[in-house]
């Protein structure tokens, strides 16, 4: 057993008003009930170094299913661990039991999994086995998120060093980085960004087991991947990452285009203005969707590709008849086809007109597929670039244009990569003239007249068909 370093509240900086109020009632409440609980991973570590955490995890003795009996408001998620989310309004606070430190390669399979058919395959694919706090520190990737505040009497423990590399500016693996990248391949790639957004220095046997195994990236999850790329890009240090992955080569089995890009000098510009832009908020924005994303990625380096034709129309159309020497050649001498032949031709050619055109293929960066939604948004976003750079336009089509579903994005982009900042002020002063409903109009509240003045609850009466004469102008004279 290794005895922990404790830190007593009155020698560390971390106080309970820097901590989520919805985390802290859930410590408190695990506490009370006589279950350890520990503020743990990432938020410690951020708390410690003054920033501000994105996520406030919990770790507890409490099995999850004690933790849902303490909790209406708490859901059981989870296939490989279970986990407890706590919901409060649209924000979750995950609880997760301390997991047992099991040896690589000897994880216990449920009994409805398949048993792998590699016994030496270092993997990790379950792990839902409970253990103790010590044991919960070691099984975590590095000493610097292996750190605990206890609730009960404020203080830190830790178990593993990550005080003092905390201290060094040190990136160290608990364990041996071999083993540990063998189990989960994206801890390479989270080691990468992790000390590149604190600006820490890599430890350097780190450093050689991401040579030796940076192959093993192929075989991840490609949809963990592309949210990890999404994380990087929402950081505010997406540059600085994505350089230093490219030095380590990192990005070749998954993403070897961008790879290959790093050399254009128009990718470094994009991700430099996201990240500018991303740096004038404490927090991730919600314009920072993953369209924009995406572009500022995709963009610079050409890979955006374009929305072709569907040409299955076209094929048959021809089928039906649309190539005269065919027709010429199935018809009567004269040259006039059958009447049943023509008729069939008619009827494929009128049935081609409504047929559904192919569904676009995918768009992936190397083996990371891209939602069809985000592509198509995209592309949207940039067809409004050059009316929203076009000052001329009058004040109806102004409006007009602000209500199409991508304006909000489209404006964002253009103040991320539009550089021409006078005329985002002209379009930032015309909505603030119009008002904050302006682009999000409020919604009516219940029992509210509608706006028509019509009473609330009745319909409008439908209008009735509009009768026409007959096709030859002759209309039925009124009775007399």
């Amino acid at each position: 057993m290794t005895e922990p370093v404790i830190v007593p509240r009155a020698e560390h900086p971390i106080s309970r008003r820097d901590i989520d109020a919805d985390a802290l009632k859930v410590l408190y409440r695990l506490h009370e009930s006589g279950y350890t609980a520990y503020l743990v991973g990432g938020s410690v570590r951020d708390l410690l170094l003054s920033r501000r955490p994105k996520d406030f995890d919990i770790g507890t003795s409490a099995h999850p299913y004690q933790v849902k009996k303490l909790f209406r408001n708490c859901w059981i998620i989870g296939r490989r661990f279970r986990l407890a989310h706590v919901r409060f309004g649209m924000k979750a606070i995950e609880v997760a039991t301390f997991r047992k430190n099991i040896p690589a390669g000897s994880e216990a399979e449920p009994a409805e999994a398949p048993h792998a058919a590699d016994a030496a395959d270092l993997l990790i694919k379950h792990d839902n086995t409970f253990g103790t706090p010590e044991e919960d520190a070691f099984r975590r990737d590095f000493t610097i998120n292996a750190l605990f505040y206890d609730i009960a009497n404020f203080s830190i423990i830790d178990y593993v060093g990550g005080l003092k590399d905390l201290k060094d500016g040190l990136l160290r693996c608990i364990g041996d980085p071999n083993d540990r990248f063998q189990e989960d391949p994206v801890r390479m790639l989270r080691a990468i960004v992790m000390a590149s957004r604190l600006g820490f220095r890599i430890d350097e046997p780190v450093i050689k087991a991401i040579a030796k195994h940076r192959g093993l990236m192929a075989t991840a999850s490609p949809a963990r991947l592309i949210e990890e790329y999404y994380k990087i890009l929402r950081s505010g240090a997406a540059e600085v990452t994505f350089r230093a992955l490219v030095e380590h080569r990192l990005l070749e089995p998954v993403t070897p285009e961008i790879q290959r890009g790093a050399k254009n000098v128009a990718l470094w510009e994009s991700l430099a203005a996201l990240d500018a832009y991303r740096r004038k908020f404490e927090s991730a924005p919600a314009t920072l969707r993953n369209p924009i994303l995406l572009g500022s990625l995709l963009i610079p380096l050409g890979l955006m590709p374009k929305k072709s034709h569907s040409t299955v129309d076209d094929d048959l159309d021809e089928d039906a008849g649309g190539n005269g020497e065919d027709g010429a050649e199935g018809g009567s001498p004269g040259g006039s086809e059958d009447p049943p032949l023509r008729l069939e031709q008619a009827a494929k050619a009128h049935k081609s007109r409504f047929k559904r055109p192919l569904k676009e293929p995918i768009l992936k960066i190397g083996s990371l597929p891209i939602a069809r939604g985000d592509t198509e948004r995209l592309r949207q976003m940039l067809s409004l670039q050059s009316r929203i750079a076009d000052l001329e336009m009058s004040p109806r089509a102004k409006r007009t244009l602000m209500h199409r579903g991508p304006f909000e994005d489209s404006l964002t982009w253009f103040e991320i990569h539009g550089n021409a900042p006078t005329v985002l002020e002209h379009w930032k002063g015309f909505i603030e003239a119009l008002g904050p409903a302006a682009l999000h109009p409020p919604a009516p509240e219940p029992g509210a007249p509608p706006a028509d003045g019509s009473e609330p609850g009745t319909r409008r009466p439908r209008r009735g068909r509009r009768r026409r004469g007959r096709r030859g102008g002759f209309n039925k004279p009124p009775e007399s």
